[in-house]
């Protein structure tokens, strides 16, 4: 799974979670063991800062200082793709230029979410974070939380540009994803944990994961598995991850959850988020412990 046309920003991805400290601030140092765990357990690229990095709340200091210290731990190992996403463009523009400085590969650039803008802002609004810089650009189509998709013709118009090399895509329209890698060309990865072997059969290039923080090493074999043609050791390692899938996904708070897992797993110190996201509390963390026990990632006497 190394550096291909296809794969810009490698196979396995995992949307970081940041880690904080009891007093709610970011713990770089934790940070960075996470990112090198990951890249140890089958993760050739990493998002950081993104919506399960809690990025409406961090700031643009703290952002930098996390992508740098990430790229300096294992950017000689793994991708790493900053978020650039807001719904102001001049915004996004500073979050592409200070993660640029800061040494990332690649940039996430989200659809203006709240604002809903026409589909022409849309695409001003993605063209001017991809020509704010020389990083590449993975456009990030996902309806549910900015209540404005990348219309299919958009998608086509932002991959004419150079910098505009892939693309997340956690809408569910495989069928739609299909037509859109044959004639875009763009990488395709899939935003859905639940969906992955099935965006890999339509063509997809890999996957922008949260359940890869506990499986990134089925995760990737998964990746080879299709990329030898032997789907039916795909999908059998895909069905032992469902109960890890549900843990982190189930209850519909990736970030949340995700860091419960992580707690539970000794991966970060807390499970502490800032407002408006709320820790999980302990019968959550029960639910993800037992979804965690039930697919072998944990002993049942933790």
């Amino acid at each position: 799974m190394t550096q291909t046309p296809a794969r810009p920003f490698g196979a396995v991805l995992t949307a970081m979670v940041t880690p904080m400290t009891p007093d709610g601030a970011v713990d770089v140092e934790a940070g960075v063991s996470l990112a090198k765990h990951l890249v140890d357990h089958g993760h050739d690229g990493l998002v950081i800062n993104g919506t399960t990095g809690e990025s409406p709340t961090t700031h643009a200091p703290e952002k930098a200082e996390l992508v740098a210290a990430v790229v300096e731990a294992v950017g000689d190992r793994a991708r790493i793709v900053a978020g650039a996403s807001s719904n102001d463009t001049a915004h996004a523009i500073r979050m592409a230029e200070q993660s640029a400085e800061a040494g990332a590969h690649g940039l996430l650039v989200v659809s203006p979410y709240y604002s809903r803008p026409s589909q022409e802002g849309v695409y001003r609004h993605a063209l001017a974070v991809a020509e704010a810089t020389d990083v590449p650009v993975m456009l990030y189509d996902v309806p549910g939380r900015t209540g404005v998709r990348f219309a299919p013709l958009t998608i086509a118009r932002l991959a004419e540009h150079d910098n505009v090399v892939a693309i997340k895509d956690a809408t569910g329209d495989i069928y739609g994803a299909s037509k859109l890698i044959a004639s875009t060309g763009l990488a395709w990865y899939c935003g859905d944990d639940a969906l992955y072997p099935a965006y890999l059969a339509y063509g997809a290039s890999g996957i922008v994961s949260v359940v890869g923080h506990v499986v990134g090493d089925q995760l990737a074999e998964i990746t080879r598995a299709f990329d030898e043609g032997d789907h039916a050791r795909a999908w059998s390692v895909f069905s032992t991850i469902t109960e890890a899938i549900d843990a982190v996904n189930g209850a519909g708070f990736q970030a949340v959850m995700a860091k419960a897992a992580c707690e539970l797993l000794g991966l970060v110190p807390t499970r502490n988020l800032r407002l408006p996201q709320v820790a999980a509390t302990d019968d959550e963390v029960a639910v993800v412990r037992g979804h965690l026990v039930a697919a072998g990632l944990l002993d049942p006497s933790h």
